[in-house]
C-alpha cells in the first residue's frame, strides 16, 4: 500500500521541551504503517544540494511537513529550494484566528492585480504544512496527519474514489521508491524513523510569496547587497540569499504586498504569519509601503552598507554630499506609495501594530 511521508524539520533551537515534542511526534507517527516518517535539520538553513532537500526532491507525491515556521514560509522555503506544490489545507493551526485571517487574505489577494504564482507550473500534488507551535500534544499532529492521509488520492484509490491520474500514482507509487544517493539518503518504505543528518549552518535570507507577488520589482531596486535577480522572463528571484546582511528585514517593509518573509525575524508579520484584520489592502499598503515604513527600511538597508564599510544613500536634494550617518538616507521607489482612508484606519493600524508586537 502507498504511504505518506511525513517530514519533521527540527527546530533551531536545542530547547528540551521542543525537541521532546519533535522526538514524540516522530515516534508515534511512526506506528502507523501508512506513514514514513524522516527527520531532518532546520529547512531554512539548508541550502538546495543538501542530504535534506536531495531526499525531498525524491519525493513526487503529496507528503507532510511539519516545522517551528509558520505555515506559509515553510511552504515557500520548499519552493525556492525546488521543492513545489500546492498548499494542502491544514486543520491544525495555532489559534482559529489565524485561519480566519488566512480566509480574509485570500478573500483581499482576488483583485484585478496578476499574482506570479499564475505564471508557475506547479505539479499537481499537495505540500501540507503543519506548524510545531500549533500544539503541545503529539497526538493532535498524529490524528491531523492521519486525516490527511486518509483523504489523499493515494489512498482514495483503495476507496473506489481515485481519477486516472492517481490510479497511475497506486500503481507506479513514486513515495515507495529507494532515495538514491550513494546509499546515505533515507529509504521510503522502511518502518521507523529515518534522521537526515546534514546540519549546515545558521542563515538568514528573504523569502518570497508569490501567491501575493505581482513582480514590481520594489525589492530589487531598493535592496543594495545583490540578493534580488530575475529568471530568463523576468521574474524576480532570490538570486544569492547569503549576500542578505543578517537580521535585516529592511526589503520586507518595502513590499507592497507582503510577499518577502523573513522566517526566523521575531516580528510575526515579517516571519509569515497572517496578517491581522482589516484587510490586505489597509494593512499592507499602510504597514509595509507608508513613508513611515520606508524610513525604518531605509535606515535598517543603510546601517547594514556602513557596518559593510559602505556609504548610505543620498537623500536627493543633497546628492553631491554623502556622509556616512543617519541624516543622509532616501528609498527612491520603483512606484507610487498610495495611502488609503483617513485617522480612523490609522488609529486602527496602531491597534494592529500593538498587537503584533513591532
Amino acid at each position: 500500500m502507498p504511504r505518506l511521508p511525513v517530514i519533521i524539520s527540527k527546530g533551531q533551537s536545542r530547547n528540551p521541551e521542543k525537541r521532546g515534542l519533535e522526538e514524540a511526534v516522530a515516534t508515534q507517527l511512526a506506528e502507523h504503517d501508512q506513514l514514513d516518517v524522516i527527520v531532518m535539520p532546520h529547512i531554512y538553513d539548508l541550502k538546495p544540494d543538501s542530504e535534506g532537500y536531495q531526499a525531498l526532491s525524491q519525493i513526487e507525491g503529496d507528503f507532510v511537513m511539519i516545522s517551528w515556521l509558520y505555515t506559509r514560509s515553510c511552504h515557500w522555503i520548499m519552493d525556492r529550494n525546488g521543492i513545489h506544490g500546492h498548499a494542502g489545507d491544514v486543520l491544525l493551526s495555532q489559534t482559529q484566528e489565524d485561519d480566519e485571517l488566512e480566509d480574509e487574505l485570500e478573500d483581499e489577494l482576488e483583485d484585478d492585480k496578476e499574482r506570479v504564482i499564475s505564471q508557475l507550473e506547479i505539479p499537481n500534488r499537495k505540500i501540507y504544512s503543519l506548524e510545531f507551535a500549533a500544539s503541545s500534544e503529539p497526538n493532535e499532529f498524529v490524528d491531523e496527519v492521519l486525516r490527511i492521509a486518509a483523504q489523499s488520492d493515494l489512498l482514495e484509490w483503495i476507496q473506489g474514489k481515485a481519477n486516472a491520474e492517481a490510479m497511475q500514482r497506486f500503481l507506479e507509487p513514486a513515495n515507495n521508491t529507494a532515495l538514491e544517493s550513494g546509499g546515505s539518503l533515507p529509504v521510503l518504505g522502511q518502518t521507523g524513523v529515518t534522521q537526515v543528518e546534514d546540519p549546515g549552518r545558521r542563515r538568514w535570507y528573504p523569502v518570497i510569496d508569490f501567491s501575493r507577488c505581482t513582480n514590481c520589482m520594489e525589492c530589487i531596486d531598493f535592496c543594495l547587497f545583490g540578493v534580488y535577480g530575475v529568471n530568463k522572463v523576468d521574474t524576480i528571484l532570490v538570486d544569492q540569499p547569503d549576500n542578505c546582511r543578517k537580521g535585516c528585514p529592511a526589503c520586507s517593509r518595502v513590499c507592497p504586498e507582503n510577499a518577502i518573509v523573513f522566517p526566523q525575524h521575531k516580528t510575526p508579520a515579517i516571519a509569515g504569519a497572517p496578517s491581522d484584520a482589516g484587510g490586505l489592502k489597509i494593512d499592507l499598503s499602510l504597514l509595509f509601503g507608508a513613508p513611515d515604513a520606508q524610513d525604518v527600511a531605509a535606515r535598517e538597508r543603510d546601517e547594514q552598507l556602513m557596518l559593510a564599510g559602505r556609504a548610505p544613500v543620498p537623500k536627493e536634494d543633497n546628492s553631491d554630499e554623502q556622509k556616512a550617518d543617519f541624516d543622509n538616507i532616501c528609498m527612491d521607489r520603483r512606484q507610487p506609495v498610495n495611502t488609503t482612508g483617513g485617522a480612523d484606519a490609522l488609529d486602527a493600524l496602531i491597534d494592529d501594530l500593538d498587537a503584533f508586537d513591532l
